[in-house]
């Protein structure tokens, strides 16, 4: 019942081993991974082997740390939709109907959604095996790194599940597991490096606490979501959840979303008491006034929580203590605004598909223009104001640490990217409502442009610069900067302030046309996609499907 006579986990693996995306997705992966292998292979005319050579080293850890960031922003996208998908599809009710036990459905989800990214990470193996005999690194190092791999993946796939069974929507699902899920990539990532020098201490971690601890957490989170199904919430008809928005107030825990007050009402207004004025446009006025709050606050509320958790910390480290880099935190904000703002905007057009309610919206008398202002001037609020959120924290100790007051402008800029960074987030995501047919496939194309927009610049010249390309190729490639709201931090000048506690290093003289060109980039690339929604939007083809 729970595996091998399991109707949802035979049904699941059917239909996602199937596809052409699975097989499309495995050759990338294998690709990508071996492009990497290629460009990263040691150039020396003789390697000695016995003296354990730092190029071969540095192979294998760029492999592994590489291969574990991409499966870690993969396994959410498999595992996030598992239970939500069937409120999708509009098929929990019967799912909840059938005869199967909790736990059998829940761990059918879970394996059935990991089995292609196990896949993915098996045939990796070939590629590591080539770079063995290179030397560096033991069998038990590679051993170790794939049981880190593979624990970390079915605990990200936990989350998944766990956050899955909490929403209505793939897409709040998902974003919420990113955002659990970014703190642990980090922190793994960083003791996998602060470790590289005690080896012995790092197989322990990687075979024995690790493990334990992603195994317990993996237990526990699914055991929540199997008594979730077990226990359901009020359900209505055809297995929608029936959301009392003052019940759910009074059951919060943290934080409570008052759309009465300041500054709750800039982003969630209070439901409409009144009549809409004239001259409104009604698609806006219906997204901020309904739209938001269809699914609950939940999502709203755990996004917020988070973020300010985490950005306490950051702020005392990057602001008042490690203040030469200051841009990282800048960088987290943008991270912050790259996984929740599409998520309010990823779904605008491809929702209306989903209810069957688009060819109303196309037969109105509004403009395809107004139809496109209003869904985005909603979602663009939405995320611009949660993204403020950050930029307090940001503002304040800029202007409690007196090091920063000579670097007014080099903050002001700091704020530009950040404004800029939403708007091309909404542009995108948009866009990517609109050419797609479902609103999971629009989030996932928009965070697959975002990520090679934004991290392929910089991670292209971080490995570059790792295997020591000649500074006239770094050099070269500095241009590609232009597309990467990262780039464009690091390059803000800083003056000499920030280097009180670090007198012998130099000032960040900065480049300012990496920022000049980020921005110039950003605002075309908004420009043209404007324009080719507009029109996609006119010719109506193929949209009333």
């Amino acid at each position: 019942m729970y595996v091998f006579e399991n109707p949802v986990l035979q049904r699941e693996l059917l239909v996602n081993l199937r596809t052409n995306r699975a097989f499309f997705l495995l050759a990338g992966y294998q690709l990508l991974l071996s492009a990497v292998v290629l460009v990263a292979w040691p150039t020396d005319q003789i390697l000695d082997l016995t003296t354990n050579p730092k190029s071969a080293k540095q192979l294998v850890d760029l492999f592994f740390l590489g291969q574990y960031v991409i499966a870690s922003l993969m396994a959410p996208s498999f595992a996030a939709g598992a239970i939500t998908g069937e409120k999708e599809r509009l098929t929990y009710e019967m799912l909840l109907a059938s005869p199967l036990r909790p736990g059998a459905i829940i761990l059918g989800k879970m394996v059935a959604s990991l089995t292609h990214l196990g896949m993915l990470i098996m045939a990796s193996l070939p590629i590591i095996v080539l770079c063995l005999p290179l030397g560096g690194v033991s069998v038990y190092e590679v051993l170790a790194a794939y049981l880190g791999l593979i624990a970390s993946v079915i605990l990200f796939g936990a989350i998944g599940v766990f956050c899955s069974s909490y929403f209505s929507r793939t897409s709040n699902s998902l974003v919420v597991s990113y955002l659990v899920i970014l703190p642990l990539v980090i922190l793994a990532v960083s003791a996998w490096i602060a470790f590289a020098d005690y080896g012995e201490l790092r197989l322990k971690i990687a075979f024995l606490i690790f493990p334990a601890f992603a195994m317990t957490a993996t237990i526990l989170m699914c055991s929540a979501a199997a008594g979730r199904m077990l226990y359901p919430p009020d359900v209505g008809s055809e297995g929608k959840d029936v959301i009392d928005l003052e019940k759910e107030a009074e059951e919060a825990v943290g934080l409570v979303i008052q759309p009465d007050q300041f500054p709750d009402r800039l982003f969630a207004p209070p439901k409409k008491r009144e009549l809409m004025p004239d001259g409104t446009n009604p698609v806006y006025d219906k997204e901020i006034h309904s739209e938001i709050f269809s699914q609950g606050t939940l999502m709203l509320r755990l996004v917020i929580q988070i973020s300010m958790l985490l950005a306490i910390p950051l702020m005392g480290i990057f602001l008042f203590w490690q203040i030469e880099h200051c841009a990282w935190f800048a960088v987290y904000v943008v991270v912050f605004s790259m996984l929740v703002g599409p998520v309010f905007l990823a779904g605008s057009m491809t929702s209306e598909r989903e209810r069957q309610t688009l060819d109303l919206l196309l037969t109105t008398t509004l403009t395809p223009s107004q139809i496109l202002w209003g869904k985005f001037v909603v979602g663009f609020r939405i995320s611009a104001v949660l993204t403020s959120f950050l930029l307090w924290p940001l503002l304040l100790g800029t202007a409690l640490n007196m090091s920063f007051w000579s670097n007014w402008a080099a903050v002001l800029t700091m704020f530009i990217v950040v404004v800029v960074v939403c708007l091309v987030n909404a542009s995108i995501a948009l866009a990517s409502s609109l050419f797609n047919q479902k609103t999971s496939i629009a989030l996932l194309t928009t965070y697959s442009i975002l990520l090679l927009l934004y991290v392929g610049p910089p991670a292209t010249l971080a490995v570059m610069q790792i295997l020591e390309f000649r500074p006239q190729s770094i050099a070269a490639m500095e241009w590609i900067g232009i597309t990467s709201p990262f780039s464009a931090l690091f390059a803000i000048p800083l003056d000499a302030n920030l280097k009180i506690f670090f007198d012998d290093e130099p000032a960040n003289i900065g480049n300012l046309k990496v920022v000049l060109g980020y921005i110039i980039f950003s605002l075309t690339l908004v420009t043209l996609i404007t324009g080719a929604m507009v029109v996609r939007l006119k010719a109506r083809l193929g949209l009333s499907d």
